[in-house]
């Protein structure tokens, strides 16, 4: 048996857990929370596109406006988060190699026609595109261009090769598998470069380019070159690319200058009341947050101390630290009440929750999580019923779920959002799974 063929079954093989889809996004840093459904126009599941004269090969299966658009200006670092099923898991199939590249249109074109602006690309170097973006969970990180103020479509794009020796057209079973989903943006800078002509991948995409028809297991990877033309020449000079995720405030000018000291941060998500952002010290490293008091002075919403929970399977206990002395936060520095809608996640359990002793202050101030983050992929723990994690209340098995006293929602669907900071929706999971916190941002149904 040829290698090819052996090495063919294996990838066929890992095409069941070997898929991906783009989840969130950053910028300059900063997460801008799941995506799905509210800023991504997300596809159903995470299955490829091969027909290439379909239309879905613009924006997936499901183009279809979404109810909220990020704000970025000129210069702004835009980070794109992929992975198979959630940040922590496999992000693809190793045998899945090929090019990543990203294209933006404008978003009044819905995609269709020739409007896609090319902005990055990257096939085979020293390696695969994929096995960096493996490498680097996930992460691919562009500048935005000098655009004239407009809402625009960010189009991340991932090609697997492993089957596309043959073209889909000439053996359905087979064929390049492409990755992508749109992402609504909005530039309030004052730039003036107009998106020039660009590709429809209708047209574009076909079966007798190289880049889509390629046998990865007999070509010369070297001689690759990924579909859809080379770069425009709108795009800024030395991105990010793929890679880590950018540290906070590292966004440049489009002439790649940094930009200067004055300028205001372009997009910030919803901060957790519980837990000030971290700020970057004069290294550019990400420094500590501030500590914060246990409880605020004069509310009533503070749920009782709780103990810590135990650390997720796998993950080490953080150090014990001596207990120091219960003090008064600063009369000077009150912290706000929380004025947003806390998630409430229903925990079923046969025994009451243990009511221990009030503990003092932490010793170590609380962290903010970037699951996918690397050195901090670490799933936020679930409290004891009654209790918090970042501010997020978790309800006792009494409790309604949603608080609002109106007739429960519809359960969720597997994979779907199920909580967070400023989810309205349902808290309930579909039969055979439950909600799982990912960040405060972020619960989903596994």
């Amino acid at each position: 048996m040829r290698f090819s063929t052996f090495a063919s079954i294996l990838a066929g093989a890992a095409t069941v857990y070997g898929h991906i889809i783009v989840g969130s996004v950053y910028i300059n840093g900063v997460s801008q929370g799941n995506g799905l459904g509210t800023y991504i126009r997300n596809p159903p599941n995470n299955s490829p596109v091969k027909e290439l004269a379909s239309p879905d090969i613009a924006c997936n299966v499901r183009n279809v406006p979404v109810p909220k658009t990020l704000e970025v200006k000129s210069g702004d670092i835009i980070t794109f988060e992929l992975y198979h099923d959630n940040p922590l898991d496999d992000i693809i199939a190793k045998s899945h190699v090929g090019p990543v590249q990203v294209y933006v249109a404008p978003t009044a074109s819905n995609g269709a026609g020739p409007v896609w602006v090319k902005i990055f690309s990257e096939g085979f170097t020293t390696q695969w595109a994929t096995d960096k973006l493996i490498a680097n969970k996930g992460h691919i990180s562009v500048t935005v261009p000098d655009l004239v103020p407009n809402e625009y479509l960010f189009r991340p794009e991932v090609l697997a090769l492993h089957e596309a020796d043959t073209p889909h057209n000439k053996n359905p079973g087979r064929g390049v598998q492409l990755y992508m989903e749109c992402v609504q943006f909005k530039v309030i800078s004052s730039g003036s470069v107009a998106l020039p002509a660009g590709i429809d991948f209708v047209t574009s995409y076909t079966y007798d380019d190289p880049g889509l028809v390629f046998d990865v297991y007999n070509g010369a990877m070297s001689r690759y070159v990924p579909p859809g033309g080379p770069v425009s020449s709108i795009a800024v000079a030395n991105q990010p690319g793929i890679g880590p995720i950018p540290a906070p405030g590292s966004a440049k000018n489009p002439s790649g200058d940094a930009p200067p000291s004055n300028q205001p941060a372009a997009s910030k998500p919803v901060s957790s009341p519980s837990t000030p952002a971290a700020t970057p010290d004069s290294s550019g490293a990400k420094a500590k947050a501030a500590p914060v008091p246990a409880s605020i002075p004069g509310s009533n919403n503070t749920p009782p101390s709780c103990k810590a929970p135990p650390s997720e399977p796998g993950y080490p206990n953080p150090p014990s630290q001596p207990s120091p002395v219960p003090t008064a936060p600063p009369a000077q520095t009150p912290l706000p009440l929380p004025t947003s809608k806390m998630m409430t996640i229903t925990l079923k359990s046969s025994t009451p929750p243990p009511q221990p002793s009030p503990v003092p202050p932490p010793s170590q101030p609380a962290q903010h999580s970037n699951p996918a983050q690397p050195g901090n992929n670490k799933p936020v723990a679930v409290a004891p019923a009654g209790c918090s994690v970042n501010n997020i209340k978790v309800a006792s098995a009494g409790d309604s779920g949603s608080g609002s006293g109106t007739n429960p929602s519809p359960p969720v669907a597997k994979y779907y959002q199920c909580g967070g900071i400023n989810y309205t929706g349902s808290t309930t999971c579909v039969d055979g799974t439950s909600c799982k916190v990912w960040n405060p941002y972020y619960s989903q149904c596994l």
